[in-house]
């Protein structure tokens, strides 16, 4: 009888432990984040910032989200050899080269869906200031183009989060007019870049909030979370924290 209560408890506790694994499978899948990440490109000179690109891969992997990565099909601005960091004359399409970084998982930016996702994170890189707008060249009176500024509409009035990095808040702030965005630390040597970049983003009637590498800002307001990376000159792994401080943001509002 004894034998036969201890065989009975037995099968009761695994039932009750499948049931709890099953359970915190369910509840897990259910809570998972699913996150477009929007490249423009491989490579810093021309494209998406890689090391900026796989942090936030890294980031949302660990915060167990989903992931699935866009670009726009379209020719880039040009190429540049990142050997002599010259243009190269060659032509190469955007799409295409973001497929490098995504092992071939991508899909076209014309096929994002706001209402699929629950946010939207776009990496720095020259590549988003000459694929995705024209800041690169026209500055504060960039063009964004149609279909990056239709995805950060469409995010925007969901009213799911925004992450940028690097360059890329410039998108944020021709979109929205009155966004808070930072791109680093203004006046300080180690954010060379941050100065101009932060005047033309206060011209065009935004606010640009300094922060160190390893912060983000968040405008609550619009649901935007950015940060500085490699706009300021500063080791790897500080740009590393910094994004995961995005990438963290970013979930927490999604």
């Amino acid at each position: 009888m004894l034998l036969g209560l201890l065989h009975h408890s037995g099968r009761s506790l695994l039932t009750l432990r499948t049931l709890q694994t099953l359970r915190k499978s369910s509840s897990s899948s259910q809570m998972a984040k699913r996150v477009a990440v929007v490249l423009a490109g491989c490579g810093v000179y021309d494209g998406s910032e890689i090391h900026e690109a796989s942090a936030v891969l890294v980031h949302l992997s660990r915060g167990g989200a989903t992931v699935q990565m866009f670009a726009p099909n379209v020719d880039q601005m040009h190429v540049v050899n990142h050997l002599k960091g010259e243009p190269s004359g060659e032509k190469r399409n955007v799409l295409v080269e973001s497929a490098r970084l995504a092992r071939g998982n991508i899909r076209d930016l014309s096929e994002l869906s706001a209402k699929e996702h629950d946010a939207v994170i776009f990496p720095g890189g020259f590549g988003a200031a000459k694929n995705l707008c024209t800041w690169a060249v026209q500055g504060k009176d960039c063009s964004v183009i149609d279909e990056v500024k239709t995805t950060l509409q469409a995010f925007h009035g969901e009213g799911k989060p925004i992450g940028l990095c690097c360059i890329s808040p410039v998108l944020a702030a021709k979109v929205f007019p009155g966004c808070e965005v930072t791109v680093g630390i203004e006046n300080d040597d180690k954010y060379p870049d941050t100065a101009d970049t932060a005047a033309a983003i206060n011209q065009l009637g935004c606010k640009h909030v300094s922060k160190s590498v390893g912060e983000s800002h968040v405008d609550e307001k619009n649901k935007l979370v950015t940060t500085c990376a490699f706009m300021c000159n500063a080791p790897i792994h500080e740009i590393f924290d910094g994004i995961g401080s995005m990438v963290q943001g970013v979930l927490k509002r999604a």
